[in-house]
């Protein structure tokens, strides 16, 4: 089956030309015009994360949902960033987010009768220089949320972006502001616990590509406190040095396809070396998907890694009331 490279809608998505929106990337809304095609990308490294492919185009309204700031002022290590954020809607992922420098988490809480004290910090991914804040964010938190499982968006810094395409970078660099802001995430999600709903020891957290090492670093604190009650990194791993595995972690999913040329090498590092120091991961590898998959249905056995998921949370417990 012949499918456009997740890297090219990524490409045109995060840096849209002339040819491609009208408009300018300053304003929050850009129009897409009928020809959407890029032809001039480099070739993926192992080492450059995408975005993912061809999103539902989803534009819920989240008036209704509750915003809070990471961090008390600005968030350490960006006190001399001046990039501006910026909101593209209407692409071929949904809503796309540039240049975030004021991370939040956005809370998706479901009503009080259908609530089980779970909750589920997500973060979407996009090369650490943009975030797919729909097709992996407010969607999948809509999801957990219909079933009674409280869901937080994070909006995690990303690096300014200045050229076209998806630069090559150091990935550990790169994602150091994203990964602090995931650890500070479970922080803050935990002392919202009880005006939220939740149990602050049933607060997991979910990734998606470079959301996924966002994941792997709150999951692998040496304080064990401090870790998630769960981590499911789906299409996502450490992408850069493989980090210290510490004893005695919590339980870990992880998801990917077998033709993902992005991630499939470094989600199955992470799964050997989550093996080597003890741990016993569940790990679902999908015959095809590709990268980036989502919520999206291809008609692939990946379209159903998130009820796969579901059952594992269930077999542990978590999908029904704490009370």
């Amino acid at each position: 089956r012949d499918r456009q490279p997740a890297v090219d809608a990524l490409a045109c998505a995060i840096a849209p030309r002339p040819a491609a929106y009208a408009g300018s990337l300053g304003g929050a809304i850009v129009h897409p015009l009928p020809s959407f095609a890029c032809q001039d990308h480099a070739p993926m490294s192992r080492t450059r994360l995408s975005l993912t492919a061809v999103a539902l185009l989803l534009s819920p309204s989240v008036a209704s949902a509750q915003v809070v700031q990471l961090w008390p002022g600005v968030a350490p290590g960006s006190e001399h960033w001046t990039q501006q954020e910026h909101t593209l809607e209407h692409t071929p992922l949904g809503t796309v987010i540039l240049n975030v420098v004021t991370p939040t988490v956005t809370a998706y809480l479901p009503s009080h009768a259908k609530a089980t004290g779970t909750g589920v910090i997500v973060a979407p991914g996009g090369a650490f220089v943009a975030l797919a804040i729909d097709l992996e964010g407010r969607s999948v938190a809509r999801w957990f949320q219909a079933r009674g499982i409280a869901a937080f968006v994070l909006k995690y810094r990303t690096v300014e972006k200045r050229q076209s395409g998806i630069p090559s970078m150091d990935l550990d660099t790169a994602g150091r502001y994203g990964m602090a802001d995931g650890i500070q995430a479970l922080k803050v999600v935990r002392a919202h616990a009880a005006a939220w709903g939740v149990d602050p020891d049933r607060i997991g957290f979910l990734g998606f590509s470079a959301g996924g090492m966002v994941a792997s670093a709150a999951l692998l604190q040496a304080d064990s406190s401090a870790r998630p009650r769960f981590a499911a990194l789906i299409y996502g791993a450490p992408f850069g040095v493989m980090p210290a595995i510490p004893p005695h972690l919590p339980p870990v999913f992880l998801a990917w396809a077998q033709d993902d040329a992005v991630a499939r090498e470094a989600e199955r590092r992470f799964s050997m070396a989550l093996e080597a120091a003890g741990a016993s991961p569940e790990v679902h590898v999908f015959r095809s998907g590709g990268h980036g998959f989502g919520l999206r249905h291809q008609g692939t056995s990946s379209d159903h890694w998130i009820e796969e998921f579901y059952t594992w949370l269930q077999a542990q417990g978590l999908t029904g009331s704490h009370g």
